[in-house]
């Protein structure tokens, strides 16, 4: 029979905002949610991670698109059999909106105890209240080093501002746009004879290893978040009986 286990991390605010010690509570198995928009090729990254056993200790509990046409909605369902819905806004927006987003994650059992979000390409900005009630618990990737080039077509901000080295980063969500802490970055270089559409193409690439990689070190529980700065520990729930 499976232990159960927990394991609890610290999680350390700025001094600015008063500084405060809480603590995440970790389960043995997670259920995800992927929120996607579009085609979702980071969604089909992670999906295949998790399959192919190099993500362990995450259960592929739901996709939810905003757009029900997106193509990613078709390959979670069909390739992967994981359960799939699509909630449009019916001109809803903010907390509104995400009301019946949270419904749909608790059904499925993607809570702030025992569940984590991943955004691929999801086109919505979440609502404090969402982000709030999932603390350190959404991810998403971002097709540049942030902190610069945060936003919308980032891969031309960087060509337009004449960089030599791009990439892509993981964060976790905060309430802002593209500014929450840092878990993973990685670096792609920029050419001379890159447009747009080449570089995001490259940077694609990577996303699709960095993604997997930053679940799979949330999913052993081994992250510290001091302020900002996120570490990984050296033992996680895996080695930890």
């Amino acid at each position: 029979m499976t232990p159960h286990f927990k394991i609890y991390f610290k999680i350390l605010f700025p001094s600015h905002l008063a500084l405060r010690i809480s603590t995440i509570k970790y389960t043995p198995l997670l259920n995800l949610a992927i929120l996607i928009s579009g085609r979702g090729s980071n969604m089909e990254a992670i999906l295949s991670a998790i399959k192919q056993g190099t993500i362990k200790n995450i259960i592929p509990s739901i996709v939810i698109s905003d757009k029900p046409a997106a193509a990613g909605l078709k390959i979670a369902s069909e390739k992967f059999c994981v359960p799939t819905n699509s909630l449009t806004n019916y001109g809803s927006r903010g907390w509104e909106y995400d009301q019946k987003l949270v419904q749909i994650l608790e059904e499925y059992g993607v809570n702030k105890s025992a569940g984590v979000i991943c955004l691929a390409g999801f086109m919505r900005v979440l609502s404090r209240e969402v982000v709030r009630k999932y603390k350190m618990r959404i991810m998403n990737i971002h097709p540049a080093l942030l902190p610069s080039f945060p936003g919308l077509r980032a891969q031309k901000q960087a060509l337009d501002y004449g960089v030599k080295v791009s990439g892509c980063t993981v964060h976790f969500v905060d309430e802002g746009i593209d500014t929450g802490p840092i878990l993973l970055q990685r670096t792609v270089p920029v050419f001379e004879s890159d447009t747009e559409e080449l570089l995001a193409e490259r940077i694609l690439q990577v996303e699709h290893e960095l993604y997997p990689e930053a679940l799979g070190l949330f999913s052993k529980g081994n992250i510290r978040i001091e302020g900002r700065k996120v570490s990984i520990l050296h033992c996680g729930r895996e080695d930890t009986k």
